[in-house]
């Protein structure tokens, strides 16, 4: 599984010119699934979320998590996380999780979730949408719960 974590002063999800999901301070997760992950993944995803410090103390270090600063989460699914360029111009998917089986485990992903942050908020799985926001920072990490790079 895949995460690119966003510090952002701000998002918004919208569908149809119509917004969907909307936050302030705090992190924007867009998720990509992989055709292995399984719930030791969700864990590692999640709790690298709500803890990684990537928020700034006092003294303008990196000190404080989604949780210490009491910041909004918004999840967007993304396969495109997970895009082979390695070949050719067109990029491959082929590591994405099936469709039909990601919508399952995307939605086992958010449930999970929201039993240690009940208020986030999600995109709409497969649409087309347009994600607005404001990075802080900018600050971005991309984490991967088989920990291929660091």
């Amino acid at each position: 599984m895949r995460a690119l974590i966003q510090r952002v002063k701000s998002a918004a999800v919208v569908v149809d010119n119509k917004a969907v999901s909307e936050i302030n301070k705090g992190i924007l997760l867009f998720v990509a699934l992989e055709e292995n992950d399984n719930n030791d993944d969700f864990d590692y995803i999640i709790n690298k979320t709500l803890n990684l410090r990537i928020f700034e103390n006092e003294e303008g270090m990196f000190d404080k998590s989604l949780l210490d600063v009491k910041g909004e989460l918004l999840i967007v699914s993304q396969f495109t996380l997970y895009a082979d360029t390695r070949r050719g111009r067109r990029p491959s998917f082929t590591r994405s999780m099936p469709v039909n089986q990601a919508k399952v485990y995307f939605k086992g992903f958010i449930n999970k979730f929201k039993k240690s942050f009940p208020e986030l908020k999600q995109g709409m799985f497969q649409a087309e949408m347009e994600v607005k926001l404001i990075n802080d920072g900018p600050v971005t990490i991309m984490i991967d719960s088989n920990k291929e790079f660091y």
